[in-house]
Parts: C-alpha cells; sequence; structure tokens
C-alpha cells in the first residue's frame, strides 16, 4: 500500500525545498558612497519583467562618482540606446558580477577604451568583452559615473549582484543595508474559484474581499462563504524610510489552520524565466486597471523559481460545512511583516454566478498552437505562444485585424502577415505594419518585407493594420547655426525626431570624417563631444543623415568654425 502514497502527493502538491543562498554579506560596497536611498528593489514587478536589481536614487542629478563594489576587473562593456544604457560589467574573484547600468559615461581609462572601439566600428552602440588583464580594478576605484541613459525613467543608478550563472540575485543578501521600519502596505486582496462548482459567496467569478484594519496593523477580511478550490491574490507593496518609492515586497507566504499553502521568496531568478512574471500576476486585471494583483497559487505552466514551498498549487480545498482561516503574511527584507486573515465557511451552493462565455470560432491549443487567415492577412501562433489554452476574438478587414485585446499574455512572438501584392513597389517602400493603440493612432511594428509580403513578429495581442510614412525625419540644429563661430561649446547638439515610424538610424561626419553622436532618445537629441579631438579644422562641414524605419532620408549640412 505505501508504494502508492508518494505517487497520490504529488498529485496534489508540489513542494520545494531550496534555501536561502548562501552569500558573502561583507564583501561588496555601496557602489555609490552617499547616503542610500532607492525608487527601486530587487524583484520588483515590472512590464514583462521582475526588477534585476537596485535602483539608487543620485539625488535628482547626473555625474554622482561610482566605484567598484569589490576587486576584479571589467568583463563587460555594452553602450546602447535603449535598456541599461551605458552599462559596466565587473567580474569578481569570488565568481560574482556587479553590474552598473544607465551611467552617463566611464572613467578616463574605460571611456578611452570604448571610445577607440566606437571609432574603429564607426557606431555608437557596442558591445565589448574584455580579457582579465585588460581592465583591471579594485575595490572602491572610481569606473564611471552615474546618468539617465537607455530606458531609465530618471536620473538613478542601478546596480546589480549576479552569480555565477549570471542570474541577478537579491543584493539585500550581501549585507548591503537600507534603513526601513515600515511594513508592506496591502491595498487588495481578492478570491478565485477554481473548476467546476467552485464559488466564493456564490460567483465563480473574481471577488475582492472587504479588509478591516485591525489595531496591531494586520488586516480581517469580512467572512466569506465558498466552497471547491479558491486561491487568492494581493496588491502589496513595500515603502522604504528614505523615499516615498512604492517598491517590491522579499517574502509571500499563506497557509489555512496551521498549515502552509505557498511562498514565494524574491531572492533570485534568471533571465531565461523572467517574462513568466506575466503568470505570476493577474495579467489581465493589470492591463485593464494598471494595477498587479499577484497570485497566491502557482498556474500549471508556471516554471518560476522563486516559489520555496507550495502545496496544492497554493489552493485552498474548501469543504461543505467546514471552517477555515486563510493568512497571508506579507514581508520585506528588514523583517517587518503585515498579516491578512481570512475567515472562511464552506457551503456548498447550487445558484453559481458563473464567469460570462468567452467561447469564439478561434481556438488555440496552447501546446499545439493554430494559424488563421482571411482578407490577405494571416496570423501565426506558435506552439508554447500562450500559457494556456484560449478562445481568441480575431475579426479580419480590409488591411486590418483585430486580434483579440491585450488582456492574455504571450511567451513568445506570434507572426502577422499582410498581402500586399495590390501596391506598386515604389508604394510599398514606405509601407509598414503598424499596431493602434486604444485611441486608433498607429505605431511602428518592426516589418519585414519580402516581394508582395509584409510581416512583423509581435508578444502583444491587438489590432494591426498596414501604414505609410512618406515624411522624411527632421533635424534640428540645438547650439549652433550655420555659419557660426563656436569656439566656445563643449559639444554640439542637434535635434533628431520622426513622426511615424521612428528613427531607424543616423551617421555625422566632419569634413568627411565620422564623428560619435550619443543619441537620448528619451530627449530625440543628438551630441558630439569636442573632447574627442577628432575635429581639429577651423571651417567644418557637419553632415548628418537620418533614415527612419521606411527608409525616408534627411541629410542636414551646416558649416561651423572653432579655434
Amino acid at each position: 500500500m505505501t508504494r502508492f502514497i508518494a505517487p497520490l502527493l504529488f498529485l496534489f502538491s508540489l513542494t520545494v525545498t531550496a534555501q536561502a543562498p548562501m552569500v558573502p554579506t561583507d564583501y561588496f560596497d555601496d557602489p555609490l558612497q552617499v547616503p542610500l536611498a532607492l525608487s527601486g528593489t530587487f524583484g520588483e514587478l515590472r512590464s514583462n519583467h521582475f526588477h534585476s536589481g537596485l535602483d539608487i536614487k543620485t539625488q535628482q542629478r547626473e555625474g554622482l562618482p561610482v566605484y567598484a563594489s569589490a576587486e576584479g576587473y571589467v568583463s563587460r562593456i555594452n553602450v546602447a540606446h535603449y535598456g541599461y544604457g551605458k552599462a559596466l560589467y565587473i567580474q569578481h574573484p569570488n565568481g560574482y558580477t556587479t553590474v552598473y547600468a544607465h551611467l552617463k559615461n566611464f572613467s578616463p581609462e574605460i571611456e578611452a577604451y570604448i571610445k577607440k572601439l566606437q571609432y574603429q566600428n564607426e557606431s555608437y552602440e557596442v558591445e565589448v568583452y574584455p580579457g582579465a588583464s585588460e581592465l583591471p580594478v579594485e575595490r572602491g576605484e572610481l569606473v564611471a559615473s552615474s546618468g539617465n541613459t537607455g530606458g531609465s525613467g530618471g536620473p538613478h543608478l542601478h546596480f546589480e549582484i549576479r552569480d555565477g550563472e549570471q542570474r541577478p540575485m537579491n543584493p539585500f543578501l550581501f549585507g548591503i543595508e537600507i534603513e526601513d521600519t515600515r511594513a508592506p502596505i496591502v491595498s487588495g486582496v481578492y478570491a478565485y474559484p477554481k473548476g467546476e462548482n467552485a464559488h466564493v459567496n456564490g460567483s465563480a467569478q473574481r471577488q475582492k474581499l472587504r479588509l478591516i484594519p485591525q489595531q496591531d496593523g494586520s488586516f480581517k477580511a469580512e467572512a466569506i462563504e465558498a466552497c471547491g478550490e479558491i486561491g487568492f491574490g494581493i496588491n502589496t507593496v513595500d515603502q522604504l524610510n528614505a523615499a516615498p518609492n512604492r517598491n517590491g515586497v522579499y517574502r509571500i507566504e499563506t497557509g489555512a489552520n496551521g498549515e502552509t499553502l505557498f511562498q514565494a521568496n524574491f531572492e533570485r531568478f534568471s533571465f531565461s524565466e523572467t517574462r513568466h512574471l506575466n503568470q505570476l500576476i493577474d495579467y489581465g486585471y493589470y492591463i485593464q486597471n494598471n494595477s498587479r494583483i499577484q497570485k497566491l497559487f502557482v498556474e500549471p505552466s508556471n516554471p518560476l523559481s522563486i516559489y520555496r514551498e507550495v502545496n496544492n498549487q497554493g489552493f485552498l480545498n474548501v469543504k461543505d460545512s467546514l471552517s477555515y482561516n486563510y493568512t497571508i503574511k506579507v514581508r520585506d527584507f528588514a523583517g517587518n511583516e503585515r498579516i491578512v486573515n481570512i475567515p472562511i465557511e464552506g457551503k456548498h451552493r447550487n445558484d453559481i454566478i458563473e464567469d460570462p462565455s468567452n467561447i469564439t470560432e478561434f481556438f488555440v491549443p496552447a501546446n499545439t498552437g493554430a494559424q488563421f487567415e482571411n482578407n490577405g492577412i494571416d496570423v501565426y501562433i506558435p506552439k508554447n505562444s500562450l500559457y494556456q489554452d484560449a478562445y481568441l476574438d480575431i475579426s479580419f478587414e480590409d488591411e486590418k485585424v483585430n486580434l483579440h485585446e491585450d488582456v492574455i499574455p504571450l511567451h513568445t512572438n506570434i507572426s502577422i502577415g499582410f498581402d500586399v501584392s495590390k501596391y506598386r513597389p515604389e508604394d510599398r517602400e514606405q509601407m509598414f505594419i503598424a499596431q493602434l493603440n486604444k485611441w486608433g493612432n498607429p505605431s511602428y511594428s518592426t516589418t519585414t518585407k519580402d516581394g508582395e509580403r509584409f510581416t512583423t513578429r509581435t508578444r502583444s495581442f491587438g489590432t494591426y493594420t498596414l501604414a505609410r510614412d512618406t515624411q522624411a525625419p527632421k533635424v534640428v540644429p540645438i547650439n549652433f547655426k550655420d555659419g557660426q563661430w563656436i569656439s566656445g561649446n563643449k559639444d554640439l547638439k542637434v535635434k533628431i525626431s520622426d513622426d511615424l515610424s521612428g528613427i531607424s538610424s543616423y551617421r555625422a561626419t566632419v569634413n568627411g570624417k565620422f564623428i560619435l553622436m550619443e543619441y537620448e532618445y528619451k530627449r530625440n537629441l543628438l551630441t558630439h563631444d569636442f573632447s574627442d579631438n577628432v575635429i581639429t579644422e577651423t571651417e567644418n562641414q557637419l553632415r548628418i543623415e537620418v533614415i527612419d524605419n521606411v527608409g525616408n532620408t534627411t541629410i542636414f549640412e551646416s558649416t561651423f568654425f572653432r579655434k
């Protein structure tokens, strides 16, 4: 008889026993050496990903010294228009890597190293992996200055610590301390009936529970009647003492009548799994309400490694005529805790309000995918693009496909194709596939053109159509005029913009020689620093070529003088 116990337990529970990683707590220093205040913490829920480090405030300005957190060598430098912007990676002898991102510039030695490569490649965007002996650094050595490059929403330093497999880890584990005496904030708790005949207060739909504050700082939910498999979700954030930002929490655990059901710890994850955040949250609710409910249960296709102990996938099996006390404990790294108690009375009901039917003619099994076609438009949804089987609302119109709503997450790209054979080849050059926002405005979706067929790959449902961009980009000088003496200028600044398909590329020369111009896309700004010392003549002919995503080109030319 005993040989059947293990398989049965496996069917009804998932238990992960991984412990908190053992890490050195006195190895890494604060990389800024200023009073620490954070705008973002590790594991924070962001769009399609977990935040992979700490966002350290830089007093609302750029240019603060950034120091190597420990000895090592610069193992990677990446300079990009988007994402991390200017980023530096330091490999340490103990196997860990620290990352410093959104930088304004690098230390003089590193800056010279990367500028040489940029001029060799004639490209602002570069990525390089120096050898161990090329750029060694000491603990506390100046390596950069803080900035606001890439996708940064304001001046700050993004700082990470990664393990030997390049998985980001919570820097708090390494002894980096921030004053925090505030318990996490809970702004909402929700119940999710699962399966046939499951209900909460007579409904099979998601229910928001009324929370009643208690004198000890905890919450008690208004008692609910339920039956069947019930999951829960929570809106929760943490606030540190030094800043008002709403940050991520460290741990969430649940239990019922003294038995653990679920635990999630934000200690480490891999970049390969981070998009599965869209299974951790109620994605449709987030899209519609701009608020993230964290599910306290695990979807069958969710492989996230943040879970530590999960039984029955985190669901509580409520039986008729029995009473339960479901408890949620939310903790920050400093140990502050917020508790929510939910009293539940088991009650079977026959008059359950069911979820509205979502059955359509377009059914997509997650494990096989599907393809649909009409009106010269085709949609291909590959295997495992969806996390779960789904019925989709799809309608094909002339030059437009309404492909469901962006309330179901996509894990991998789907393809959308358009037959453009009815258009003349010269007209196709300025056409592209666009996604329409809720106001009907088009935005460029990366378009591949193969003769009479255009395709795009996307990870968002929505409305897609053909659009045409006939306007070339605009180029406007900011701090100089044609024929002007600018000996006192430290740099050249030019604004570039495109109203529809967006900037694809740019190139600048002076007297026929390539010059490096940094592109700050958030400000539509190109900047050349005269300290590069590549402009040495008195009379100079500037030429900037800017191309948008359908090939419209603007050539800006101007003369300036310098001593």
